[in-house]
């Protein structure tokens, strides 16, 4: 796994601080960042998908079965 290195801003550190100590999800800051990163890329992956539909006029595929490819694509 590759290691960073990272500025945070105050209120950022906060933020991933609070979510590990006290919401209790994720066990040290690293895996919630991951897991954000993980978040944003599936959110790209659904934006780009939905635009290339939404240019071309056609999808072949349900909104069900766009779902379900994002989903197995995420893990």
């Amino acid at each position: 796994m590759a290691r960073q290195s990272i500025s945070l801003t105050e209120k950022n550190d906060l933020w991933l601080r609070n979510h590990v100590e006290n919401i209790g999800d994720y066990a040290n800051k690293s895996e919630l960042v991951n897991d954000l990163i993980r978040r944003a890329r599936r959110a790209e992956a659904i934006n780009s998908k939905l635009a290339k539909s939404e240019q071309s006029g056609f999808s072949a595929q349900s909104a069900d079965q766009m779902l379900a490819e994002f989903k197995s694509n995420t893990k």
